[in-house]
């Protein structure tokens, strides 16, 4: 019998959650993975493997999320739809939950153009939706998506990726809508820099009755520098950062070494403050890859220290 997921504990209990991200190694590099676990383990609720992420090849999600499990962290293993198809997925699914793995976030994933294999072919079978979809009826149905029985136990704690600010703005909530039906029990938001937006976004979640369907968990980034929040407002589709934050990230430049830094924790500290405010805001998803170094310093300065042990 396989123990509950510590994310599903944690927020069914009503607690305010935390979660964070950690890239595996472009390898088998195992004390990458190790040694990032060594600096948000006790600091988080749970950790999200990424899959391949930016289409770059990586360690599996499966193989870093069962070194993390045995690491004693919940892992919220990612699967993507672009490199398998249902099959795969399935059978992937049933290896993942096979190794203690309880935790899956559903994504349709970076296109191959991104990536360092642009010329591979994509799968994209079905989408995150539909995953979505299959999961659920495996988990509820015990049935494969072709409909045969399930041999053994099957149970994990699905969530879904929504972008409140992605084009067109009035559709992102339906399409919220569509995962959550689809079987989402929890949803991560992309990264969030409005909040006066965020909040009008989660004011139509509110009308809908969506925050009492599944646990909105909003997405943070902390801007490093200034070139980044001037990249990512430029470049990143549906990241929309006021100018108000970039002209502090430029002051904070002009102000010495380190110094964007230290301005881009206290922007997404101020960031965690506000969301903890917001009904129908379970959370938040620090998203530090590559600078795990500083989701303590983060999640400490937020006032969000201990962590529930449940």
């Amino acid at each position: 019998m396989h123990q509950e997921s510590n994310l599903k504990k944690v927020l069914d209990s009503g607690k305010f959650a935390v979660t964070c991200e950690l890239g595996p190694p472009k390898g088998t590099d195992l004390d990458v993975v190790k040694e990032k676990a060594s600096l948000i383990k006790g600091y988080v609720d749970a950790v999200n493997v990424t899959d391949n992420q930016t289409a770059i090849v990586r360690l599996s999600s499966i193989a870093t999320s069962h070194i993390l499990h045995d690491l004693g962290i919940d892992p919220i293993m990612q699967m993507v739809c672009r490199d398998r198809n249902r099959i795969a997925m399935q059978s992937d699914l049933f290896g993942a939950y096979s190794l203690g793995i309880k935790n899956l976030l559903c994504l349709s994933g970076d296109h191959q153009t991104f990536g360092n294999h642009p010329e591979s072919k994509n799968v994209f079978d079905i989408d995150s939706i539909q995953q979505l979809s299959m999961i659920n009826k495996m988990k509820n149905e015990k049935k494969a998506y072709c409909g045969e029985e399930i041999e053994g136990d099957f149970d994990m704690f699905l969530g879904g990726a929504s972008n409140p600010f992605g084009d067109p703005y009035e559709f992102r909530v339906i399409r919220l809508a569509k995962k959550i039906n689809a079987g989402a029990k929890f949803i991560q938001t992309q990264c969030i820099y409005d909040m006066d937006k965020f909040e009008d976004f989660m004011k139509m979640v509110r009308d809908m009755g969506l925050h009492k369907k599944t646990y909105i968990l909003a997405g943070v980034l902390p801007l490093k520098s200034f070139g980044m929040a001037k990249y990512m407002k430029n470049n990143v589709a549906g990241v929309q950062i006021p100018d108000e934050l970039l002209n502090r990230m430029k002051t904070a430049k002009a102000a010495g070494k380190g110094m964007s830094a230290k301005e881009g924790i206290k922007i997404c500290v101020e960031q965690i403050k506000r969301l903890r405010n917001i009904e129908g805001v379970h959370g938040v998803h620090v998203m530090a890859i590559e600078w795990e170094k500083k989701v303590p310093q983060i999640v400490e300065e937020a006032g969000l220290l201990p962590r529930p042990e449940l």
